[in-house]
């Protein structure tokens, strides 16, 4: 049967997924909070984390994700459960970049199509790590089956963004949730159709409103 597609994220409260594992794992843009996953991690997140990571699945992952995981997880020993995980299974990397792909077992996804392509033969689900960029094109496309959010209590301020510029609307299903003794939000979502907006007004508008309207259709609100 097709894949799914499993976003799986650790986020600040401010929607900031940059460099939640350390110092050095990718301080661009200046961002300069790297680690910060560390201050609110508890056994909770721990087991949450070997869940979503229980196998059979396969990562995919953008390229400077890929980057990170490749010079990293090879040199872990295999005591590591992760990282003989991470050994394992198949890692598939959306990029147009023509690149070497040196980890073992790593396939490239040169588009989106490729990656709809794929999603459509049987195998393992796809489990994104980190991979900032992916999110919003692959919302747009329906490909996202599910979210696995890990919300830390934490304000960053800034930096790369879960869902990002091109994110389209919609309406999500929360189908568990529980909150970690540090206070992590561990919530997973499914899509559940197209957004619907309405209104909470059950008045006709006033004069006021009416010139507020009007202030901002001639952009001087």
């Amino acid at each position: 049967m097709p894949r799914r597609i499993i976003g799986a994220a650790f986020v600040s409260l401010d929607g900031v997924m940059q460099a939640p594992g350390g110092p050095t794992e990718d301080p661009s843009g200046g961002f300069a909070h790297g680690g910060w996953l560390t201050a609110a991690m508890d056994e909770e997140l721990g087991e949450n984390i070997d869940r979503v990571l229980a196998e059979p699945f396969a990562l995919l992952l953008g390229r400077r994700t890929y980057d990170i995981f490749a010079a990293y997880w090879p040199l872990v020993p295999d005591d590591n459960p992760i990282a003989a995980t991470f050994r394992r299974i198949g890692k598939y990397v959306l990029t147009g970049s023509d690149q070497p792909l040196a980890w073992e077992g790593s396939h490239r996804l040169a588009d989106i199509d490729a990656l709809a392509t794929l999603k459509e033969t049987d195998g393992p689900d796809l489990v994104i790590q980190g991979s900032s960029t992916l999110y919003p094109q692959l919302l747009a496309r329906g490909l996202i089956d599910r979210l696995e959010l890990m919300i830390a209590p934490i304000l960053l301020g800034g930096g790369k963004r879960l869902f990002g510029t091109g994110t389209p609307a919609g309406l999500y299903r929360l189908v568990a949730h529980k909150v970690t003794r540090n206070g992590i939000v561990l919530a997973t979502y499914e899509p559940d159709g197209p957004l619907v907006t309405g209104s909470f007004a059950d008045i006709e508008p006033g004069e006021l409103e009416l010139a507020r309207r009007k202030a901002i259709a001639e952009g001087t609100w």
